[in-house]
Parts: structure tokens; C-alpha cells; sequence
């Protein structure tokens, strides 16, 4: 575990402070919620002193806490065990509360944000997921800012769908207990925030009375960073025909679409062009990702050093989610490096498109194989999309997003 004590680390000691509590480490940016958190902790800083407190729950991210600190005052960056944290979770079935709760409850993670709000002048308190805002729930004197980012509940329902019993049964509980819970977080908390007016939207319908404060902030990409002007080397052999899908291949939503496309759509588009590759690239994939390796023509790289060069040197992008919630960062990185995207209809649901783009989509498997079929041989898409990445360069930066975050931290 990691607690560190004040320090200015390069900013102004009369700089407001805040309290930023959350359910995992904020670093490093290689999966969504993380390319979120990270981003709001390094805007936050350049005006906030921010005062950090976060679980760790893969040993391998611990070696990133410097990078963390150099943003923050103090810090409190504790172990969380998966196993653990499951069967800590059960407790929420006798309380009636959802299971995320229990998970992610933790008395030295309560000792430290008691000492912090006691001892430090918080000028407000930022929440990160809403498992976390048990720890504030009694500071109702507080500007308290709860980001939610995903309506969660209606993730679980869709899930609940997709699964056999038991594991039905739990999903459908833990969807209708985290709608509750969530709606007494959202009129306890003076803001709400969501990733894309969609989700915010649905939330409005589901707690109709916290309307008039709940709002927006949309994701963004970094697109200094993913860019294709780089000379990133080809990952790729020279005969290889790419479609590549990225992601954390641990998120039950990715394997789900990787494992469906890879069995559904990808045999029939190579019998139909043998030089068809499909590369499944992410950290920690799952038992079931990797036996995709198996079937010929599919590659599962596991993480990497940069997926850059994996976007660069793909014929297009694929994002066949068959569930998903708010703004994919995946098909905002692929767009930015300038790649063409054949996806569904729910990947994108969250990105507001006013515009032409190279962007097509497919929803059943003959949909997805005539459709990539056609793209790998460049009758629909180009091999390189000026105008994807012109369109998330104008609308998808993150200052533009995340100023109004700015503006709520001084409404009060």
C-alpha cells in the first residue's frame, strides 16, 4: 500500500484543493476508464491541488504510483484483491445493496478520507464511479461531484441477457440495486456526470428528479499522440490483409465481441480472401480470447508496448460491441490514427457524428462479412481516413471536454 504526505509537487500553495477518490489507480491510460480518470486527475492539477485516493488491483500498475504522485498532494493508493474484493462482496446481498459496493469497501481507504476532509480546506469532492462515494456520504456540506460515467445498471441488465443462470440472476439483481443506489448517490451529490448526452439522457429517465444536474462531459483522445505522421515500424508480414480490434481483453463487452466475430464473421471472410488477418490486440486476455489464436487467420498479441503501430498498419479497425455504454475510446484512437472503421451501431452511440465519415456499419455476421470483405479490398473505405481523423481532431480533444468540469468546480 502507498500513502504519501503533502507535498506541492510544482504547484501554487494557494491553489484550491480537491478530493479525488478512485476505484482504480488512474494510470497508466491503457484502458477506458483509466484514459478517463487519468485525464480528468492531469487537467485537474494544472489548477487544483488534487489529493488522490484509489485501489490498485493489478500488482503490475504499482510501479506507476511516482507517475501518479507527480499530480497530486497526498496520496492513498491501496492493494485490492480481486478474489477477495468477490467474496467481500457477498456481504451486499444480505444488506441489500449492489455487489460493487461491498468490493470496493475499505476502513483504511475511510480512516485516510476522514483525516484528509478533517485536516486539509477541500474546496470539492470529485467521485470517480459510484462505488466510491460511500466514503463521502456523510459531507453533505461539500461540493460533491459524482461521475458515473456509464449508466452501469443498464450494462449489467444487457448482461443479465447475454448469460445462463446462475450468473443471469446475479446481473439482473446487481442492475436493479445499482439503479437504486445510484439515483440516491445522484440527489444526495450536487452534479452528475456522464460520458455522452445518451447516458446522460437515459439516467434523466431513470431519476427524473436530479434532471436539472445531471450533464455531459464527453471522453477525448489525445491526438498529439495518436496520430499516423509517426514512423511506427509494421507490425505486420507484407502479404497480411488487417482488420484489428484493440482493447482490454479482460472487459467481458470486448471478449464477447471478439470471441462472436472471430466465430461468426471472420471464417467467411478468409475463404473468401486468404490473405485476411484479424489481430485481437489488449492486456490481459482472457483464457477464451487467447484459444482464438487457434483458429486460422486470427492473432492474439496480448499487451503491447504501443498499439499505435497495430492502428497504423491495419486496413480498418473493427469494434463489433454487441454491448456497450457511452463513448468507445477505441473507435475515437482508431479514428485519430486516421484508420476507416467498420463497427455497430452500439459502439458509436455516444459519438455525436454530424458528418460524412469513414465509417460503416454492420450488425449481423453476413452484414460484417460483406461489409469487411468489400473494405480489405478498398471498394468502400480508403486506406487512409483524412477526414475520421479531422473529425475527432475538431470535436474529441480533451480540453474542449473537460472545461466545463472547470466551470462546475467554481459554480459554488
Amino acid at each position: 500500500m502507498d500513502f504519501s504526505q503533502p507535498r506541492l509537487n510544482g504547484t501554487a500553495p494557494h491553489m484550491k484543493e480537491i478530493l479525488f477518490l478512485v476505484h482504480r489507480i488512474p494510470y497508466p491510460p491503457n484502458k477506458g476508464d483509466k484514459i478517463r480518470s487519468f485525464n480528468l486527475l492531469k487537467y485537474l492539477s494544472k489548477s487544483y491541488r488534487i489529493h488522490l485516493g484509489a485501489f490498485v488491483d493489478d500488482p503490475n500498475d504499482w510501479r506507476y504510483a511516482p507517475d501518479v504522485r507527480n499530480f497530486c498532494g497526498e496520496t492513498c493508493l491501496l492493494p485490492l484483491h480481486p478474489g477477495r474484493a468477490k467474496l467481500k462482496s457477498l456481504k451486499g446481498l444480505a444488506a441489500e445493496l449492489p455487489l460493487t459496493v461491498p468490493y470496493y469497501a475499505d476502513t483504511r481507504m475511510s480512516v485516510w478520507v476522514n483525516r484528509v476532509l478533517n485536516e486539509r480546506p477541500i474546496h470539492a469532492v470529485l467521485v470517480f464511479s459510484s462505488a466510491m462515494a460511500q466514503y463521502v456520504a456523510k459531507y453533505d456540506s461539500l461540493l460533491r461531484i459524482i461521475d458515473f460515467v456509464d449508466v452501469d445498471s443498464d450494462k449489467w441488465r444487457q448482461y443479465a441477457a447475454q448469460k445462463p443462470w446462475p450468473m443471469s440472476w446475479i446481473y439482473r439483481r446487481e442492475a436493479e440495486y445499482l439503479a437504486r443506489y445510484d439515483r440516491k448517490v445522484a440527489n444526495s451529490f450536487n452534479y452528475s456526470l456522464f460520458v455522452s448526452e445518451n447516458e446522460a439522457g437515459l439516467f434523466k429517465a431513470l431519476a427524473p428528479e436530479v434532471k436539472d444536474r445531471t450533464l455531459s462531459i464527453e471522453n477525448g483522445v489525445d491526438t498529439a499522440y495518436f496520430s499516423d505522421q509517426a514512423a511506427h515500424a509494421n507490425p505486420y508480414s507484407p502479404d497480411e490483409n488487417v482488420m484489428v480490434f484493440t482493447g482490454a481483453m479482460d472487459y467481458w463487452a470486448n471478449v464477447d465481441a471478439v470471441t462472436w466475430f472471430a466465430h461468426e464473421v471472420f471464417p467467411e471472410i478468409r475463404r473468401r480472401m486468404s490473405s485476411a488477418r484479424f489481430y485481437i490486440v489488449g492486456t490481459r486476455p482472457t483464457e477464451a480470447v487467447r484459444n482464438l489464436a487457434r483458429i486460422e487467420g486470427v492473432a492474439v498479441t496480448g499487451a503491447v508496448d504501443d498499439v499505435r503501430p497495430f492502428l497504423k498498419h491495419a486496413r480498418c479497425a473493427v469494434t463489433p460491441l454487441r454491448i456497450a455504454r457511452g463513448i468507445q475510446n477505441k473507435v475515437l484512437e482508431a479514428m485519430a490514427m486516421g484508420k476507416p472503421i467498420v463497427s455497430t451501431e452500439a459502439a458509436i452511440e455516444g459519438i455525436e457524428i454530424r458528418k460524412p465519415l469513414d465509417l460503416l456499419i454492420a450488425e449481423t455476421s453476413a452484414e460484417w462479412v460483406d461489409i469487411v470483405s468489400q473494405a480489405l479490398c478498398a471498394d468502400s473505405l480508403p486506406a487512409k481516413s483524412e477526414r475520421n481523423r479531422a473529425f475527432v481532431v475538431q470535436r474529441y480533444g480533451w480540453e474542449n471536454s473537460l472545461c466545463r468540469l472547470g466551470t462546475l468546480l467554481e459554480a459554488i
